[in-house]
């Protein structure tokens, strides 16, 4: 009767034995799902800050986006494609503010009066020496009144007029040179200014006449307000008549 009892009461420990088990089990991985949804929850934080930093501040994600730039083994980064999209917005900018002017035309430095490298404008009075011919004032003995006026560092107009019976009037286009000492290309060139030229040469009186005409001669800078001229004018009329001037200037410079 007892061992019967005994047998009874075994399934009843048994039962027992797995229902403790089982509510151990439970006990020991209930936190599991609460420290998986802790780490969702964080993610899920992390996520949505990144996402409002982006909507706040688009422009300087947008800029290290464009310069970020993923290097290949082996190669340098020399190529100017890479270079153009590395930083697009530079090269675009800079390449706006550079504007080349079309059709741009050089202009001179003319400037009436200034000095060329011949020397100071001047003005002033000569004499006349007659050599050959006799149509006009310019082959005879006679006063004048001679100047330079510079208008570029080496052009100049030289009027002048011849006083006589018949005034003649000289209109030349003048070339200025200047002699560099050989040697020492930093001395001073010498006080010694050559000129050439061609122009109009215009005789007045009962039979004007209008006559093409040739001059040359040497200016010779004497101090900074005076300079001495030597000129041989040629003026081709019916006949050709040359004259020889020897005169000094007064110098000044622009108008």
């Amino acid at each position: 009767m007892f061992l019967r009892k005994n047998l009874l009461s075994l399934p009843s420990l048994a039962t027992l034995a797995v229902l403790g088990s089982g509510l151990s089990a439970i006990a020991e991985t209930t936190p599991a799902p609460t420290a998986v949804m802790t780490e969702n929850q964080e993610t899920m934080e992390l996520t949505t800050t990144t996402v409002e930093a982006v909507q706040q501040f688009p422009d300087i994600v947008s800029e290290e986006t464009a310069r970020t730039v993923v290097p290949i083994p082996g190669t340098a980064f020399t190529s100017s494609e890479m270079l153009t999209a590395a930083n697009p917005n530079n090269i675009t900018e800079s390449g706006s503010t550079e504007t080349v002017p079309e059709n741009q035309v050089a202009q001179g430095n003319i400037d009436l009066g200034r000095p060329t490298r011949g020397g100071s404008s001047y003005v002033g009075v000569a004499g006349n020496i007659g050599l050959s011919g006799g149509e006009s004032a310019l082959a005879d003995g006679n006063f004048a009144v001679i100047s330079k006026i510079g208008f570029t560092r080496s052009l100049s107009v030289r009027p002048s007029a011849i006083l006589g019976d018949d005034t003649t009037i000289l209109v030349p286009l003048t070339y200025d040179f200047s002699f560099q000492p050989l040697g020492d290309p930093f001395t001073e060139p010498l006080p010694i200014a050559p000129f050439v030229g061609v122009g109009a040469a215009i005789k007045t009186g009962d039979n004007s006449e209008t006559a093409f005409m040739l001059t040359g001669g040497v200016d010779v800078p004497l101090n900074n307000r005076f300079t001495a001229t030597a000129t041989v004018n040629a003026g081709f009329f019916n006949q050709t008549d040359i004259g020889l001037l020897f005169g000094v200037g007064y110098n000044f410079s622009g108008f």
